[in-house]
């Protein structure tokens, strides 16, 4: 009740400060703290574009694989024909192959996706439905007949599928949302939030060596992966059985990485099409498939 009364009293104060009220016990992530906006002409100012990322294969699980997304992930000159041993590199694995010593073949985990975060009661005045997708275009000035809106409609869409059986989700198109749907998710404040860190910068695929798994939770988390848009928009769901790792990798050229990896316990819902099991050559119900979250995708955990 004294949380909700907080959040009630407080409607218009900064995304930083609503963040300290509400989880006081809980440290900003860098890539949240780097893209907030220090005044009101930080976000009335911000140019009119949407923004994109490298990478979103955590966020698509639940449809069928396109072509384009295993063309991106296959060898273009394979050494043998057999597709499922030719892709360059495998944004899906599975839980038994996080260990120590282990060498994958994997692109940089910086997502490049700069979207800035904006005030609460300033997003919640611009529409954001499929219903109407032209007046989102015409407020960011974005001609109907191109790609960015093409994706403005693509996001919008995927942010109003229903949820899978024992999922909760929700796409936060704020900050303050996402503080409040991730203690409704995890039935507290006191919190703990992660993200991947990436020292250096290599865009190529090259082969990493893991120095060090460390499981930090089984149970309940919640993940946001942020979505291509004109501002910060996460999709952020949780509620089927996860474990939650924080793996420390080195690249061929020297980067330092410390990723998020979540590994999924229970798949027997996910699309038989998806990507993960194209990539695995595997079926539902499979033992736990994993991912690791690019640098700008957060999780909450107890």
């Amino acid at each position: 009740m004294q949380l909700a009364f907080v959040a009630s009293s407080h409607a218009a104060i900064s995304p930083d400060v609503y963040w300290k009220t509400k989880l006081p016990n809980t440290q900003i992530p860098k890539v949240i703290k780097d893209l907030l906006p220090h005044s009101e002409d930080d976000f009335l100012d911000t140019k009119k574009q949407v923004y994109y990322g490298l990478h979103q294969h955590g966020a698509w699980i639940f449809h069928a694989a396109t072509e384009d997304e295993i063309r991106e992930i296959t060898n273009e000159n394979p050494a043998q024909n057999d597709l499922q041993l030719n892709f360059l590199y495998k944004p899906y694995f599975f839980e038994k192959e996080l260990e120590k010593g282990k060498v994958i073949n994997f692109p940089s985990l910086k997502n490049k996706n700069e979207a800035p975060f904006w005030p609460r009661q300033f997003v919640e005045s611009i529409p954001f439905s499929s219903a109407k997708i032209p007046q989102i275009l015409n407020h960011f000035s974005i001609d109907s007949n191109s790609k960015d809106a093409k994706t403005i409609e693509e996001t919008v869409k995927v942010c109003e599928e229903p949820a899978m059986k024992g999922e909760k989700r929700k796409c936060a198109t704020s900050l303050e949302s996402m503080v409040d749907f991730g203690i409704f998710m995890l039935g507290t404040n006191n919190v703990k939030v992660i993200t991947t860190e990436v020292q250096g910068e290599n865009q190529m695929v090259q082969k990493y060596t893991l120095k060090e798994v460390e499981l930090l939770a089984d149970g309940v988390n919640m993940i946001c992966h942020k979505l291509n848009y004109a501002y910060a928009v996460h999709f952020c769901h949780g509620g089927g059985g996860t474990k939650t790792y924080m793996v420390s990798m080195i690249g061929a050229d020297g980067t330092k990485v410390k990723a998020v990896s979540i590994c999924h316990k229970d798949t027997s819902l996910w699309n038989p099409k998806g990507l993960p099991f194209v990539v695995l050559d595997a079926k539902p119900g499979t033992p736990s498939i994993c991912h690791f979250l690019q640098d700008d995708q957060i999780v909450f955990l107890p």
